[in-house]
């Protein structure tokens, strides 16, 4: 069952042939308008605050602060692109940055096993979401609230409502705290995940067969694509990012518990749908989720720096996204428009009628 629709919106070249200069930036607005805006927001607050925004410091803090909301974001978007959608990013760290540290702690678990455990354990409940969505042909919405709404309950009774604290290895801790060129490695991890996917989804043969899916899922079963397969594969993939997460998330806290990760939910969802809204709006992608996550970070340590109170986060999510999708619902009518008013094509008479 589908949960969300895939189609790309971006111009053709057979739209902007014999439009104007002006048309043709009105036409692109959609594509790049978030990415224009995000540019936008760096410059204003570079302005007002100079001593303070544009500095190595804050760059260092917003990567540090925002790298595993896109982790989770890119986690989402997998799901995302072949239609579904997986609420058990939000609530399955919550779970893994438990088990990343108590695995040490409390059985003696090296730490590299400890992560290969995690990581196991995160592609594996990917893969039964996959079953529920596939197999029992239960909604994904559903089936990933109830998924995550177990893991959560697992995490509170493994920890009984208390903090999960002990002495971890150095080289667990090095996986959050190393400094590359004086930034967070976290970036590093971002990036190259990004470029990833990227590449699989944009030129391999899965990235457009999962986009296929995305767009109708009956039309690709009938071109032979195997569509079970790859959702289910959508769904280890998203699981197994997730726990990554949860393990940089431990790694950074340095402790566990049950009541921090789900606050990560939402921002990495609004991150993923607004990725559908720029680049290739009207589809999920790599870069347009990054700049999602980007236009988040950027709005936010601007906003509080300048004052803003404890609910400014929250706020400023819910107006980028309805914004966003306002910006990607206007591109969608405005394409329809065009196919309306476009000239029929000249239907060939057949032979021996003149």
């Amino acid at each position: 069952m589908q949960s969300i629709e895939s189609t790309a919106l971006e111009p053709t070249r057979g739209e902007l042939a014999g439009l104007s200069l002006a048309q043709k930036l009105i036409r692109f607005l959609p594509v790049y308008g978030l990415v224009l805006l995000t540019l936008l927001l760096i410059v204003l607050f570079s302005l007002l605050l100079p001593q303070t925004f544009p500095t190595v410091l804050n760059v260092r803090s917003i990567i540090s602060d925002k790298a595993i909301i896109a982790i989770l974001s890119l986690a989402a978007m997998i799901p995302m692109a072949s239609g579904r959608i997986d609420l058990t990013v939000g609530y399955g760290i919550v779970l893994w940055h438990i088990l990343a540290i108590s695995l040490q702690t409390m059985f003696g678990v090296p730490w590299p096993i400890a992560v290969m455990i995690v990581l196991l354990l995160g592609a594996l409940t990917g893969f039964l979401n996959g079953l529920l969505v596939e197999v029992a042909r239960i909604d994904s919405f559903i089936a990933t609230l109830g998924t995550g709404t177990i893991l959560y309950a697992l995490a509170l009774w493994h920890t009984g409502g208390r903090q999960v604290v002990g002495v971890l290895p150095e080289g667990f801790y090095s996986l959050n705290g190393t400094m590359v060129l004086g930034l967070p490695i976290t970036g590093i991890y971002v990036l190259v995940l990004a470029l990833v996917l990227w590449l699989v989804l944009e030129y391999l043969p899965i990235g457009r067969y999962v986009y296929a899916i995305g767009a109708n899922p009956k039309a690709a079963a009938l071109n032979g694509i195997p569509v079970r397969r790859f959702v289910i594969g959508a769904f280890i993939s998203s699981g197994t990012l997730a726990a990554l997460a949860g393990v940089l998330l431990a790694s950074k806290l340095r402790i566990g518990q049950a009541s921090v990760g789900l606050e990560y939910l939402l921002p990495a969802l609004v991150g993923a749908f607004l990725g559908s809204t720029t680049i290739k709006p009207g589809r999920v992608n790599v870069w347009g989720t990054m700049i999602g996550v980007i236009i988040l970070a950027v709005g936010i340590s601007g906003i509080q720096q300048i004052g803003g109170s404890f609910f400014v986060e929250p706020l400023f999510n819910g107006v980028t996204l309805l914004v966003a999708i306002g910006i990607a619902g206007y591109a969608q009518r405005r394409r329809g428009t065009v196919a309306r008013k476009a000239p029929a094509a000249p239907v060939a008479e057949p032979a021996g009628t003149k």
